[in-house]
């Protein structure tokens, strides 16, 4: 047992300083079979601690049904046996680039504006929450035997709002369950944030990517006493969907990082490696000063320019932090373990199978609504990830007129007595063509992630105002939803009527086999579907995440533990327009590196 403390210039472990050297790993965006290997890497790195987010929404998905919140426990486990200490930052609200900032769509659905403030059925909700998940931390904690040396209360409410008393709520929550080691905030290093996100009597921290020096003086205006710790030293970045890769140059990330260490300060490295948004987790930005700007969906890799990258290898950035890291190290650095190895030879999967997208919503898809006068959005038909298909009659006889959607939430594909019309988006949300009466209008709407970060958060999907022709709304709107997550029950397509993929629509379920061998464990594979548009793949049943020919990326992570030797399943939602009938697996893809007209940050 020991006693973890904040002193008034240091970290104390039983009365001595130490400095916390950290790194983040989200276990939910690791397969669980490599947890060991990639904690095992942030020990060879120079670490000592590993710091993880926990995202409600993935172990809360509909009021009350949970869902592994052990997970959280096994992962705390591991990091104990790689000989780490532990930091949980529990939320409710966690950012993270992960959908809907972590707070489930049921609650945002729910609770609107209300979210992250002293509403109290928002806190009551937040309160069934913890109840479920602190017992995984509680019993953890280092007092007890184990390596949770710290508990974040909310995360950089700075960033979002000023109600002090929702964050004393909040860790006052924390507290009567159960958590006893030192609670902590953390925000920008701006006066504004200090002053909106800390909580009195807990330690603040400050996330950013350089100018330590800078921003521990701001801190300090806020917090003349306790050690100083940078909670997110911003080592790379994420991407959007139709924008240029981002790099951050390795000798100038390790510079910064020295320079955190030179201050004295404890840090925690964000992200050491970043992982992977399986399963249509990503999340959102929207662009601009208040985010209510263009909107911009995070890709599937999350590997954010991390030392260890999200094939699991050590990259150039690594190299040069461990350097750095091995100066304030109380011994030598563990030697690193074997390097992941990659498919052994490239492999194709045949794409044999096709059964069109209403025969697979006929499957697995939920009850069709009763017509409505507006269209019902995502969050009041309980949908997180997936897609919806309305329906709608424009009434006639009529001359022709524009059709479009109001509040499209995000991209619709769309049809008219059956013929495919166009591709809609929040920016282009008219079709080309005007449409005559009567019509039967389809239009399959997919939600690309929600809003992560700022005041757009918790904003609706699916079509949140009404489908018009010329300026006239359509009533009698019926919705009926695919979730992602029919796709994880057994057997999940055993319902499917399937077809040959000769003769194959533009859109619809594509289904398929390869052969492989000699990769499991911390091994990986990198998908690729040669000049297919957008959807989802599957492996063995575990969804690898969104594709998008709009890029940058290119190649889906494929985790070891989800291959089989030999033969392997490959399920292709496509939702636009098909391409070759086949997938390609390979080794994966380089660690990736600057070029010119790539964004440094």
């Amino acid at each position: 047992m020991a006693d973890f403390t904040v002193g008034d210039d240091h970290f104390r472990l039983d009365g001595k300083p130490v400095r916390l050297l950290s790194g983040a790993l989200h276990y939910f965006r690791v397969h669980e079979a490599q947890w060991d290997h990639r904690l095992s890497m942030l020990r060879a790195m120079g670490l000592n601690c590993v710091e993880t987010y926990v995202p409600w929404n993935l172990h809360e998905p509909r009021p009350g049904r949970f869902r592994d919140v052990a997970a959280l426990g096994r992962f705390l486990d591991a990091a104990q046996r790689a000989g780490l200490w532990a930091i949980v930052r529990p939320g409710p609200y966690i950012c993270a680039e992960w959908e809907n900032g972590g707070l489930p769509a049921w609650v945002t659905g729910r609770f609107g504006r209300r979210v992250r403030t002293r509403d109290e059925e928002y806190l009551g909700a937040v309160e069934r929450w913890f109840t479920a998940l602190l017992p995984q931390v509680v019993q953890r904690q280092i007092g007890r035997g184990g390596p949770v040396i710290m508990v974040q209360a909310e995360n950089e409410y700075g960033s979002y709002g000023t109600d002090q008393v929702y964050l004393r709520r909040v860790a006052g929550m924390l507290r009567e369950r159960g958590v006893t080691v030192p609670l902590f905030t953390s925000d920008g290093p701006e006066d504004h944030m200090l002053t909106g996100g800390s909580v009195p009597g807990l330690l603040a921290t400050a996330n950013f990517g350089s100018g330590a020096r800078e921003a521990f003086e701001v801190l300090r205006r806020h917090q003349p006493k306790g050690p100083l710790m940078c909670m997110e030293f911003w080592c790379g970045w994420f991407e959007h969907w139709g924008a240029e890769p981002v790099v951050h140059d390795p000798e100038r990330a390790a510079g910064s990082l020295r320079e955190i260490l030179e201050c004295g300060a404890s840090v925690n490295i964000y992200m050491a490696h970043g992982g992977t948004n399986f399963a249509g987790w990503a999340g959102a930005n929207r662009s601009g000063p208040l985010q209510d700007g263009d909107f911009q969906p995070t890709v599937t890799s999350y590997d954010y320019d991390a030392p260890i990258d999200e094939y699991g290898r050590p990259t150039e950035k690594f190299r040069q932090f461990r350097k750095v890291l091995a100066e304030y190290a109380d011994g030598p650095l563990p030697e690193l373990p074997p390097e992941p190895a990659g498919l052994a030879a490239p492999v194709r999967a045949e794409l044999t199978d096709w059964a069109p997208l209403t025969a697979v919503l006929e499957a697995l898809g939920d009850e069709e609504s009763a017509p409505s006068g507006v269209p019902p959005t995502f969050e009041e038909l309980g949908v997180d990830r997936g897609l919806v298909r309305y329906q709608v009659a424009v009434p006639g006889p009529r001359r022709p007129y524009t059709l479009g959607v109001a509040g499209l939430r995000d991209r619709a594909v769309v049809y008219v007595d059956g013929v495919r019309e166009g591709v809609l988006g929040e920016e282009n949300s008219t079709l080309d063509e005007p449409v005559a009466g009567p019509a039967e209008v389809e239009l399959w709407v997919e939600s690309l992630g929600r809003v992560n970060y700022g005041p757009r958060l918790g904003e609706p999907k699916g079509i949140t105002g009404g489908v018009l022709h010329e300026r006239q709304f359509l009533h009698g709107v019926r919705a009926r939803a695919l979730r992602l997550e029919a796709f994880e029950e057994p057997d999940a397509l055993a319902a499917v009527a399937f077809g040959s993929v000769e003769g194959a629509g533009r859109t619809g379920l594509f289904r398929g086999e390869f052969e492989a061998a000699g990769v499991t464990g911390t091994g990986h594979a990198g998908l690729e579907l040669p000049g297919w548009t957008r959807g989802f793949v599957w492996v063995n049943g575990f969804c690898l995440g969104r594709y998008w020919s709009a890029g940058p990326q290119r190649t889906l992570y494929v985790p070891g533990p989800v291959l089989r030797e030999g033969t392997n399943e490959v399920w292709v939602l496509e939702l636009e327009d098909a391409g070759a009938p086949y997938a390609e697996l390979g080794p994966g893809v380089p660690v990736r590196t600057g070029t010119p007209g790539e964004v440094q940050v």
